[in-house]
């Protein structure tokens, strides 16, 4: 994991390789192994207690991770270095892996739930074989899996500004976080804002609920607004969906349309032919849409 930022990017610059991350985790677990995950890891499960020891407190929390993450065979080796990075681990064959968090964890251990979410995912996603090319996209993922699998509401919450201090863990912005969070919700039925403790992290989560609720509601679905719907009309009518649109016309003896999935973003096609219900292959979610 990268050294905690106090320099803050905001927004939304890697939405779609975190679109991408989730249309992974579907197709490499199946939808029964994601739908595993429909309760996160719960806050009293990663909490410190301010005269437990780091040492013991760290190895406590590892397990809560493991548990979570159903890791059986593997046993997490958690140690505090002086390092630039948060933390960072050793992907090896198992069944021990060894992590290690940056000491100023020692001190600052509501955090460290955080760090463990991220580092222990590198773990889960290693002996699945699933990882994306480059280092930057690679981290996307990890940090995506953790927050949509039930682990990563953590990194968000250690999101804080103030005038006394800014720190945020993760390749993520806090709203991209907040927009994972919130497709889960949408997928899953659970809300995570009651455990935000950061004011900070619960507005970066409205933020991108914002965004996770506007991917069900473009065209050709049937809960588009007016405007959008007039557009893909007009789209429809010259066969033609300009660039950025998300849908694309395609016409091999029959009219179809093409689109992502709201809650996956598999792409889906479906005739041009009026109202169509349509059953996403991956993530079996039922789109109503207009075509």
């Amino acid at each position: 994991m990268g050294v905690p930022q106090t320099v803050i990017e905001h927004g939304f610059p890697h939405v779609e390789t975190v679109r991408s991350a989730i249309t992974a985790l579907y197709r490499r677990l199946s939808y029964d192994t994601v739908h595993a995950f429909d309760t996160s890891v719960p806050p009293v499960d990663v909490a410190f207690s301010d005269d437990e020891d780091p040492y013991l407190g760290v190895q406590r929390v590892a397990g809560s991770m493991v548990r979570h993450l159903r890791l059986p065979d593997a046993r997490m080796i958690v140690s505090f270095r002086d390092m630039h990075h948060a933390g960072s681990v050793e992907l090896a064959a198992g069944p021990e892996y060894f992590i290690e968090l940056n000491a100023r964890f020692k001190t600052h251990r509501r955090d460290i739930g955080a760090a463990l979410s991220h580092e222990v995912m590198h773990v889960y996603l290693h002996r699945l074989g699933l990882e994306f090319p480059g280092t930057r996209d690679n981290e996307i993922l990890t940090d995506t899996a953790a927050a949509y699998l039930g682990a990563g509401w953590l990194l968000l919450d250690a999101y804080r500004e103030s005038s006394v201090a800014t720190q945020k863990l993760g390749y993520l912005t806090p709203e991209e976080f907040g927009y994972v969070l919130a497709k889960r919700a949408l997928a899953f039925g659970e809300d995570p804002a009651p455990w935000f403790t950061s004011p900070q992290a619960y507005d970066a989560y409205v933020r991108g609920a914002q965004w996770a609720r506007r991917d069900g509601r473009r065209p050709p679905l049937a809960a588009a607004g007016r405007l959008a719907r007039h557009r893909y009309a007009r789209d429809r009518r010259a066969g033609v969906a300009p660039r950025g649109a998300g849908y694309a016309f395609e016409s091999d003896g029959a009219s179809r349309v093409s689109f992502p999935c709201p809650t996956c973003h598999q792409r889906i096609r479906v005739p041009v032919r009026g109202r169509v219900r349509a059953r996403c292959g991956l993530c079996r979610s039922v789109l109503e849409c207009d075509t």
